[in-house]
C-alpha cells in the first residue's frame, strides 16, 4: 500500500490515509487488483480509439463442478478461460485458448449452448471486416471461415443486428 509523504507528515490530512496512486516525474504509480495487474498484453487506455469488447459465457457441464467458461476479446485478441465467478479471479496467464488476429478484429461472438460439452464447444466469431468464423477453443480447431470468398459462393452468410436508436 502506498502512503503519501504529505499524509505521513500530517499535512492537514489524517495521519494514516492510504493512497492508491501517486504521480512522480517517472510516471504514475497505481495500486492494481491481481486480475488487472496480470492481464496479458495490457493495452494503455486510449479514449480516442474504439476497441469493441464482447463477453460470452457457456456451461460445459464437466465433472469438476466448475463447467462455466468465459470468452472475451480485447482489441485483436480473443481469450477463452475457465470462469470461477465474480469473487475469484481467473488465472489470466493461463488461457485455455488465445487467438490473435492480424487483418481484422473480433467484434462479437457467441457459443452454441445446445452442443457444448467438456470436450468440445462451438464458438461463432464475427469480425470487423464482415467475416464470420466457427471455432472450437477447447480442441483449438478452426472449422469454417465465412464471408471471405467471392460473392455467391457456398461460404457466404448474411448476418444482421439491431442498430441502437439515439
Amino acid at each position: 500500500m502506498l502512503i503519501s509523504k504529505m499524509a505521513a507528515e500530517g499535512g492537514g490530512k489524517e495521519m494514516n490515509e492510504i493512497k492508491t496512486q501517486f504521480t512522480t516525474r517517472e510516471g504514475v504509480y497505481k495500486l492494481l487488483t491481481h486480475s488487472e495487474y496480470s492481464r496479458p498484453n495490457r493495452v494503455p487506455f486510449n479514449s480516442q480509439g474504439s476497441n469493441p469488447v464482447k463477453v460470452s459465457f457457456v456451461n460445459v457441464n464437466d465433472q469438476s463442478g466448475n463447467g462455466d467458461r468465459i470468452c472475451f476479446n480485447v482489441g485483436r485478441e480473443l481469450y477463452f478461460y475457465i470462469y470461477k465467478g465474480v469473487r475469484k479471479a481467473a488465472d489470466l496467464s493461463k488461457p485455455i485458448d488465445k487467438r490473435i488476429y492480424k487483418g481484422t478484429q473480433p467484434t462479437c461472438h457467441d457459443f452454441n449452448h445446445l452442443t457444448a460439452t467438456a470436450e468440445s464447444v462451438s464458438l461463432l466469431v464475427g469480425f470487423s471486416a464482415g467475416q464470420v468464423q466457427l471455432i472450437d477453443p477447447i480442441k483449438k480447431e478452426t472449422s469454417k471461415l465465412f464471408n471471405e470468398e467471392e460473392p455467391g459462393s457456398d461460404n457466404m452468410v448474411l448476418a444482421c443486428h439491431p442498430i441502437p436508436q439515439n
